[in-house]
C-alpha cells in the first residue's frame, strides 16, 4: 500500500503530467513545430520515469522490507517482483 503522503505527491505529479499531455495534444492539433512537440514529449517521459522511480522506492521501503522480514515463498516472490519492475524501468 502506498502511504498517504506519497499518494498525495504522486497524484499531484500525475495531474501535472496529464496537463502536459493535453498540452501536447493541443500542440499537435495546432500544427506546432515538431521539435517543440518532441521536447514536450521528452519532458512527459522524464516526468513519468520520476513517478515510476518514486513508486519503486515506496515499494522497496514498505512491501519489500516487510517481505524481507518474512521468509519462504513471500520473500522470494516480492524480491522477484521488484527485480522485474527494475528491469522494466531500465528497458524503458
Amino acid at each position: 500500500m502506498i502511504d498517504d503522503e506519497t499518494k498525495r505527491t504522486l497524484l499531484i505529479r500525475l495531474h501535472r503530467i496529464e496537463g502536459q499531455v493535453r498540452g501536447i495534444a493541443r500542440m499537435v492539433d495546432e500544427d506546432t513545430y515538431c521539435i517543440d512537440i518532441l521536447t514536450q514529449a521528452a519532458a512527459v517521459s522524464r516526468a513519468l520515469q520520476g513517478v515510476s522511480l518514486a513508486l519503486l522506492e515506496d515499494h522497496m521501503n514498505h512491501c519489500l522490507i516487510q517481505a524481507a522480514k518474512a521468509s519462504g515463498p513471500e520473500h522470494d516472490a516480492k524480491l522477484r517482483e521488484a527485480t522485474e519492475a527494475i528491469a522494466r524501468l531500465v528497458r524503458s
